[in-house]
Formats: structure tokens, sequence, C-alpha cells
């Protein structure tokens, strides 16, 4: 399958606990990672705004710049429990065998399975846990991002994974 960008192995997931800095962590990220423009609860005439500011500063990093939820176009690709393979990357949330097939199914080009630990993002939610986790993507067919509770340390120790996902971590990180 051939990708019009190249998948990052290291991603920044937004959302509204980066306010108004969420740019600045954005200009700080490697060159070649990538983000999943979130900001679900963010109002549309902010959300878009801040979209904005944010494809210009992925366009002049070459930054892989993905799409979740509604009111935006313009980005490298979508990011979503329906996104479906069109133009540019998709990718889909999974966290359970069932939704990872489905995944599959709709042939997009990536999953962020999650949570893997625990999380800030869904206090209380049970984490896979690294057993539960390699049970889930044992035999997947698509490149798997883990998400939830991630660092680059404890992506190393996680084998069949592309990459990595996290918010807290690239706050610890500096970016």
């Amino acid at each position: 399958m051939r990708r019009r960008h190249p998948l990052p192995s290291r991603w920044l997931m937004t959302d509204e606990r980066l306010g108004d800095d969420m740019p600045a962590k954005v200009a700080k990220l490697p060159r070649g990672s990538g983000v999943v423009f979130r900001q679900y609860a963010t109002p549309e005439g902010k959300r878009r705004r801040m979209f904005t500011q944010v494809r210009r500063i992925a366009r002049a990093r070459r930054l892989v710049l993905l799409v979740a939820g509604p009111f935006l176009s313009g980005g490298d690709g979508v990011h979503g429990r329906k996104a479906r393979k069109n133009k540019g990357l998709a990718t889909r949330p999974v966290h359970s065998v069932r939704e990872r097939i489905a995944a599959e199914r709709a042939g997009v080009d990536a999953t962020f399975v999650s949570p893997v630990f625990a999380t800030r993002s869904h206090p209380g939610a049970r984490p896979l846990g690294r057993i539960r986790f390699a049970l889930l993507i044992r035999g997947a067919r698509l490149p798997v991002i883990a998400l939830g509770g991630m660092t680059e340390r404890r992506a190393r120790t996680l084998p069949g994974i592309a990459g990595w996902a996290a918010i807290d971590a690239w706050s610890e990180f500096g970016a």
C-alpha cells in the first residue's frame, strides 16, 4: 500500500489540556512526527483558528497532521471511529479485537490501540496492560500505534508496534 506520507513512529494527540500552548508544543516535536488534532470540546471558531496555526507549523516542520472530529479539512488525513481510506492517511482508534478487525476491513492505514497503560485522558478506565495489549494486536494486519500512558521508554518495551502516541509524555519531554 503506497501512502502519501510515511507513517510517523511518534505522535502527539491534542486535547484541551494542552491549552493555548498547543502550537508551541507542536513546534517542538521532532521532524517527521505526527499530530492527531482533536480538540473536540473547543468551540468551532477557536478550533478552526487553532487548526490553521497547527497546520502551518506542521507543514513547516514536515509533520503529518491528521484531523479528528467535525468542521475541518486540509490535513494529511483523518482519524476517527468511522474513518475510511480516502486520500491521505486514515487511522482509527482501537480498544478491542472487534474494533481492530473493523479497522482492517475499512482499509485504514494504521490503528491507535489504547489504553495500553493508565492515562489521565480516561481516568478510571481499565488499561490493557502488556499482555492484553499483545493479545489484541496479535495477527494485526495494520501498523499499530500504542496509546495510553505511553512514553518513548515504554514504547521500546512493546514488541510489534509501529509507533507510540501521547499527550502528557510530550509535556514531560519539553515539547
